[in-house]
């Protein structure tokens, strides 16, 4: 039987809506809350340098209140290592980083940043912190991941999630091939940024996937739906494509 793939769902743009007007409205929390209700496994937030959506009071809250999993995504600065030491999260994803950037674009370049980041995957790992880096799905970024000590790797989707036909055959190829290699060194491997209904399944078949993190396509649809139900969707969609998925290969990561 294919393992079980965790659903990660980032509430970051429930706080995106709030913060557009001000005041307390949408909460981020109570989403959470709901979202843990509706099957997801663990609750993601970014908390950027500039506080756009979540807050430092959010972090607070959610590590207070939500009895699931919170993934911290974060840049490498100092004061994200020391809001991390101070929550402790379950686990801190390193993502880079632009003021001028909407979103997240593209994973962040652990090969070229090798020296820069091992004290922040060290520091955290000694403090408790499961450490996941944000990548391309590339060998060589595996391999720098690899070589910091990161208990995990998250490959961005997003270049799956913009092709079509076979284009799209060939990044899924690409993101197995990738989480191959972090099998050999027995990280886990997760997958994020900008997946769907539509795109879901594809990623959620690679047996080698232990955990999917979705947000922003999520918070829209409950605009139409409500955010229960459609969680629940993604939670089926991607249980239907895992139950079809071959066995990981033996070994693996350490958990």
């Amino acid at each position: 039987m294919a393992r079980y793939l965790r659903l990660g769902v980032n509430i970051d743009h429930v706080a995106t809506i709030r913060n557009a007007r001000g005041g307390r409205h949408p909460d981020p929390v109570r989403a959470a809350k709901v979202a843990v209700e509706a099957g997801a496994d663990g609750i993601t937030a970014h908390l950027r340098e500039d506080r756009r959506h979540i807050s430092d009071e959010d972090i607070v809250q959610l590590r207070r209140i939500i009895d699931a999993p919170l993934n911290l995504e974060m840049a490498a600065t100092e004061d994200m290592l020391e809001n991390a030491l101070r929550h402790l999260p379950h686990a801190v994803c390193l993502v880079p980083e632009r003021r001028e950037e909407r979103t997240t674009e593209g994973g962040i370049d652990a090969a070229a940043g090798v020296e820069y980041l091992a004290r922040y995957v060290t520091e955290m790992s000694l403090a408790g912190i499961r450490v996941s880096l944000f990548i391309e799905p590339s060998l060589e970024q595996v391999d720098a991941a690899a070589m910091l000590g990161a208990a995990a790797v998250e490959f961005h989707t997003g270049r799956y999630c913009h092709s079509t036909g076979a284009d799209r055959d060939r990044e899924v190829e690409r993101i197995g091939i990738a989480a191959a290699r972090a099998h050999e060194f027995r990280m886990e491997c997760h997958a994020g940024h900008g997946l769907t209904y539509e795109t879901v399944e594809a990623i959620a078949a690679l047996p080698l996937i232990v955990e999917l993190n979705i947000g922003h396509f999520l918070v829209g649809e409950a605009i139409f739906r409500g955010l229960e139900p459609a969680i629940r969707q993604m939670r089926d969609l991607m249980d239907d494509a895992r139950a079809t998925a071959p066995p990981a290969p033996k070994g693996g990561p350490l958990l």
